[in-house]
């Protein structure tokens, strides 16, 4: 665990010292509860929030991850490519960041976050995504897409 916060703190820092919207050392000093409700998002408002066209999610799992199982809603960036993949992300919606787990989405939110975008991470993770869209709730969702796109 603590590793990983490491890792976020110094992945924040790196995107601090470039041209960035926010510094990390405000971000730090402005937090509090409400940035920490505020910056993650549970699978069902994660559905809605995709069903209205008002976000859009991005799986940061490898290519190879991302290969073996997906949801064709996401668009898959890999943490590692973020950097240079910005400029296929919108500004004007929200961006919900996804992987497994939360650790790598997490990193990549505060990443984005540096970078200006409105971004929250998917709390649950994919696996409960994946489980929560099963059966009907699946099919109904993807129309309701489906008809957005129209």
């Amino acid at each position: 665990m603590q590793k990983l916060l490491t890792l976020l703190i110094l992945g924040a820092i790196v995107c601090a010292n470039e041209l960035t919207p926010r510094d990390f050392d405000t971000y730090l000093k402005q937090f509090d509860l409400q940035e920490r409700k505020n910056m993650k998002v549970r699978t069902v408002d994660m559905l809605t929030l995709v069903e209205r066209g008002e976000a859009i999610v991005i799986d940061i799992r490898f290519a190879k991850e991302y290969e073996a199982w997906h949801m064709p809603f996401m668009k898959n960036i890999p943490l590692n490519e973020l950097p240079n993949r910005l400029d296929e992300l919108p500004k004007d919606k929200l961006i919900i960041t996804a992987c497994p787990h939360n650790d790598r989405s997490n990193l990549a939110r505060i990443y984005l976050t540096m970078k200006g975008y409105n971004v929250k991470y998917l709390n649950d993770g994919l696996l409960k995504t994946a489980d929560y869209l099963r059966g009907e709730y699946a099919m109904e969702f993807i129309e309701e897409l489906e008809t957005l796109k129209k």
